[in-house]
């Protein structure tokens, strides 16, 4: 499999609103749950939200619930996450990743990483 590839990260004001996208190639795409991470300097790489391989099943952090929308398009073998109301605790490095096995709120059932995008929230 090939690295997820992630973009749209950058520089926002607290209360707006970014898309970012993660471009996933492979046969096993449209099978495979995908998820967003997220880490911040000096903490550990945290869950933010995952979608089955149809996007009838979705997962969320409780800290993005209602803010963040994670969706998917099979056909571009691509995964979104939209993310509004914004706050400066949502900086942070964005990565998505390929689930493997176990939960799905875990990083260790993720695999295939990305290089991330980085999402910055000024106050």
């Amino acid at each position: 499999q090939v690295q997820p590839v992630e973009s749209g990260g950058g520089l926002v004001q607290a209360g707006g609103s970014m898309r970012l996208s993660c471009v996933a190639s492979g046969r096993t795409f449209r099978t495979t749950t995908m998820g967003w991470f997220r880490q911040a300097p000096g903490k550990e790489r945290e869950f933010v939200a995952a979608i089955s391989w149809g996007g009838g099943r979705i997962w969320y952090a409780d800290s993005v619930k209602g803010r963040f929308t994670i969706s998917r398009d099979n056909a571009k073998n691509t995964v979104y996450l939209q993310m509004n109301s914004l706050k400066p605790e949502d900086t942070a490095t964005y990565y998505c990743a390929r689930y493997y096995s176990g939960s799905y709120y875990d990083r260790s059932s993720y695999n295939d990483w990305g290089q991330g995008t980085q999402v910055t929230v000024s106050s």
